[in-house]
Formats: structure tokens, sequence, C-alpha cells
């Protein structure tokens, strides 16, 4: 049984670490220092001027994960896509360049199976593995936290609404895969994620995260858009730190895309150390929190379906 403090963790730490890093969105790391010192606290205004506790479409898009998951008891891609695309039609302040072109293609009939595709194909490399499907994935780890081949295919056909890239796809798999084994309790995680994608996932993306966290000095770590560098720099933090609380710290001081690189660290963070490790002057301001633990518990609690 998976303990509903880590999947409150979850999702919690995903939306703390978006929130306090959404007013610091695309800033350089010593652009923070110089006007924040260390950024701990949640703040207003800042990179599109909202309150403090406001979070973005990567909590946004996991919400939408989370309610397709509990109100179907199973993944139901389409249904996915149709609550994506509804937010999409409410004209959202922050959404990704391919979450939106996706959308769009889906909106103009293109079934959910291929509308990522069908953007994927058109882009260059460089602007077609962005990190916008791992950061609203981990619904998905808490739903099929016990059934590991399930959870693999289902975070690879959600990423593929939007970001069909395989970096992006296995992304999700090895993101989702580490957080279902905190939730299982298990030792190595992280390098149990790996070995189940190894001679599968783009080596690229494998290698690339395998010389985390003890192979790479921390200050070559980047902090870019592109889903390779979110995973490698947020799961660093995640695994090397000794609080959800200093994950979420250490991601979001890095600068550059700090509220999906605060995200993904919060969630794996989150299941590492629970919800209870969350301080509360986070919680207290942050948009969704009471929606957040709900859904979290009966993610951890409902019998999901793996049926597509």
């Amino acid at each position: 049984m998976v303990s509903t403090d880590a999947a409150e963790g979850v999702l919690l730490g995903l939306a703390c670490g978006d929130a306090l890093g959404r007013p610091l969105e695309f800033t350089p790391c010593d652009e923070i220092a110089r006007q924040h010192g260390t950024v701990t606290e949640m703040l207003a205004d800042g990179t599109h001027g909202k309150p403090a506790g406001t979070v973005t479409d990567d909590t946004e898009l996991a919400l939408r994960i989370a309610r397709s998951l509990v109100e179907n008891e199973r993944f139901d891609g389409q249904d996915i896509a149709d609550r994506f695309l509804e937010w999409f039609e409410d004209d959202p302040f922050d959404i990704g360049l391919m979450t939106a072109d996706a959308l769009r293609e889906y909106s103009h009939g293109t079934d959910w199976r291929s509308a990522g595709q069908e953007v994927w194909q058109h882009r260059a490399e460089g602007s077609n593995a962005g990190n916008g499907s791992v950061m609203r994935c981990a619904p998905h780890a808490i739903a099929f936290a016990d059934d590991p081949d399930t959870l693999a295919r289902v975070s690879k056909q959600s990423s593929a609404i939007t970001h069909h890239d395989p970096r992006c796809q296995y992304g999700c798999a090895i993101l989702n895969e580490t957080i279902a084994g905190y939730l299982r309790g298990e030792d190595d995680p992280f390098g149990d994620a790996l070995a189940r994608v190894d001679g599968e996932a783009p080596d690229e993306l494998v290698e690339t995260l395998r010389l985390v966290p003890d192979l790479i000095d921390d200050t070559d770590l980047e902090t870019s858009g592109y889903v390779v560098h979110t995973l490698q720099t947020a799961l660093y933090d995640a695994l090397t730190a000794d609080s959800a609380e200093a994950a979420i710290v250490s991601a979001v001081n890095r600068g550059g895309d700090t509220d999906t690189i605060g995200a993904v660290a919060g969630a794996v963070a989150g299941a590492r150390f629970g919800a209870e490790s969350l301080p509360d002057r986070w919680l207290d301001p942050l948009d969704y929190r009471e929606d957040l633990s709900l859904l979290a518990r009966l993610l951890a609690t409902t019998e999901i379906s793996a049926s597509v």
C-alpha cells in the first residue's frame, strides 16, 4: 500500500517547486542571488506578475491528469487530452510551445495518439524535446506505483499527447518509476528506474542521467527547458538533499527554467521525504492545496485500471 503522506508529498512537492520557482522563471542564478540572496519564501510578482503561491502550467496540467485518473478510475488518454484542451482554450498565462502546438493540432481533429507526433515531426533538433511532459506526469506514478510495466507504458503514452520525442516519453517513464520506487519504499529507486529502460531508452538520456548524483559536479548542471537537462538537474537536487524543502530551494535558486526544475525536484523529493517535510509557510498560500492533497490520497487508495 502506498503511503498517503508520500503520495501527498509528490503532488504538493511538485506544486511547491512550481510556485517557488514561478516568480524567478528565466532569471539567471547570479541575478537571483543579486536580487534576493537565496530564495526560500514564496514571492509575489516577478515573472508573470502573480501573487505568492501561484502555480503555472506544471501544476495545472498535473491536476488535470490526476482528476482524469480519479474520476475515470483508469488511464484514458483522450479524456486527458480533452481536459488539456479545455485548459488551453481558457488562455492560461503560461504554456509551452510544443504543448500549445499539439493541443492546437488536437483541436483540429487529430487523434490524441497522433497530435504530439505531428508537431514533433516538424520540429528541428533543439526545439523538439522540451520538459513539458515530465513536469506534469507525476500523478501516474501514484496511480500505478505497484505496476511498473503499466506505469512505464502509461507514462510514455501520456507524454506523447504533446511531447512525442523518445527522450520525453522515456524521461517520464524514468521519473515516474523513480517516484513510484520511493512510494514503494525501495532502497535505490532511481538506479532501478534506469535499469528498467537500459538498452531501450535513448542513449543520450540514460547516459546523462547515469552521472547523477556522484559522477557530476553540481556546478556543471544546466537549467534549460531541454528535458535531459531538466531531469538531470532536478534529480540531482532531489537525490542529494536532506529534505524536500532543501531540494526545492536548491533547484529553484539555480535559475533558468525555475518553475519546472523546481516542480520535478519537488515531486521526487516529496515522494522521498513525504508531505510532512514541506513547510507550512509554503503550503498556506499555495494554489490548489486542498485539491492536491485530496487527489493524491485518492490516487493512492483507488484502484486505477490500466486500460487505455
